[in-house]
């Protein structure tokens, strides 16, 4: 009977190469056109078309060695975001040579994943099985080329030369935020698509492809676009070391002062939101997300909150006990779990601040002797608080937005 575990891997080494090799398949239909829009003969055409391939012949052994060096998932993230880099340098590029050393970048992305793939479906499988695993992952990664064109093709005539790079590019940055590792990369990359091709590709390179690029990408920082978002959420969730509280100041200046996705009041309903509901306050970043982009945007922004957490126990797991065991560790916790308490202590400042009405400072005021001086608990406190800002709303009291 086959083994559930690597019943799985073998699913989504599939999904991975599928996704990976709809992209290539997507840019069949154009290279040959795009290579040509730079005014460059036949020959040179063909360069361009084998420097591909030409990339993946000479880095084929060493990156087996480098797959054996940095472990399995690391090559296969670090496979997804060289292709994405290269890929999207094509999109890119302002000359022929420029194109022709991107084409090499992605051949060496490529070889990183399709190589790595392969060596961890022969370390799930007893040579009875090998044969029949194998048939499956090169029937998916064929079909995956053979259907990718066709989209390629659609976005080609809609969008310009530049779009199948592009979503390549994508499917790259996909496929590495799937293996997780390099996920902080992937987001870097996704906002360096934008800045790249508006700073370097001709507009007429671009195509039309070019007006509706920031809402493919989940652009810009610059407008706090989905991609601010993303990295807004990734911040709250990798660094809120000690608790929510810690990351709260961050939070807000992006939230508020930067994209201006909220009021400071709104900000503080959210952190009052984020606090009464079950779970850490980190939900306020949901609220953040839907005030951002609606109800897209709450999901995006807890989904990527949350995955520093997963991802953290998920691949430290194991060495949890003998890293906490580590005195340079511990020493390190020493110090950082002062400065937490204090950030935590700071978090109050501009979350007090925020308050607007005087009765709301009252509330404030009897929240604080109910927690120190009656040593009441904070569930309490807040269902208490919360009814008291409902009978004052009921009364007539000025409320915020």
């Amino acid at each position: 009977m086959a083994d559930p575990r690597a019943t799985r891997i073998l699913v989504w080494m599939c999904v991975l190469i599928a996704v990976n090799q709809l992209g290539f398949g997507a840019i069949v239909p154009v290279i040959a056109l795009y290579a040509r829009s730079f005014g460059v003969p036949q020959s040179a055409i063909g360069v361009a078309i084998a420097v591909y391939g030409l990339a993946r012949f000479l880095v084929a052994m060493p990156v087996g060695k480098l797959t054996d060096v940095l472990g399995r998932r690391a090559a296969l993230a670090l496979g997804g975001l060289v292709t994405a880099a290269g890929n999207l340098a094509c999109a890119a590029a302002p000359n022929f040579a420029t194109f022709v050393a991107a084409r090499f970048v992605a051949g060496v992305g490529a070889a990183l994943v399709l190589i790595a793939g392969q060596i961890v479906l022969a370390d799930i499988t007893t040579p009875a099985r090998r044969g029949r695993v194998m048939a499956i992952y090169q029937g998916v990664f064929l079909f995956a080329v053979g259907v990718g064109p066709y989209p390629g093709g659609l976005l080609a005539e809609r969008f310009g030369l530049a779009a199948p790079f592009v979503v390549y590019a994508l499917a790259g940055g996909i496929s590495a935020a799937t293996v997780g590792p390099l996920l902080v990369g992937v987001l870097l990359l996704c906002g360096a698509i934008e800045l790249a091709l508006r700073t370097f590709a001709p507009r007429d390179r671009l195509g039309s492809f070019a007006v509706p690029l920031p809402l493919l990408l989940g652009v810009t920082t610059a407008t706090g676009g989905l991609l601010a978002l993303a990295w807004v959420a990734l911040k709250v969730g990798a660094l809120s070391y000690g608790g929510g509280f810690v990351i709260i100041p961050l939070m807000q200046a992006d939230a508020v002062e930067r994209y201006g996705w909220m009021t400071d009041a709104e900000f503080l309903n959210a952190v009052a939101l984020g606090q009464v509901t079950p779970g850490p306050v980190v939900h306020t970043v949901a609220v953040v997300g839907y005030a951002a982009a609606g109800v897209p945007g709450a999901f995006l922004a807890a989904l990527v909150a949350f995955a520093p957490s997963f991802a953290f126990v998920l691949v430290g797991a194991r060495r949890f006990d003998r890293f906490v065991a580590n005195p340079d560790v511990r020493r390190f916790f020493d110090g950082a779990g002062p400065a937490a308490i204090g950030a935590i202590l700071g978090s109050a400042i501009p979350l007090a601040l925020a308050l607007q009405e005087r009765w709301q400072l009252a509330v404030l005021a009897a929240a604080g002797a109910s927690l120190f001086l009656l040593r009441r608990g904070v569930v309490l406190t807040l269902l208490a608080a919360g009814a008291a800002g409902a009978v004052a709303a009921l009364l007539g009291a000025p409320v915020g937005p």
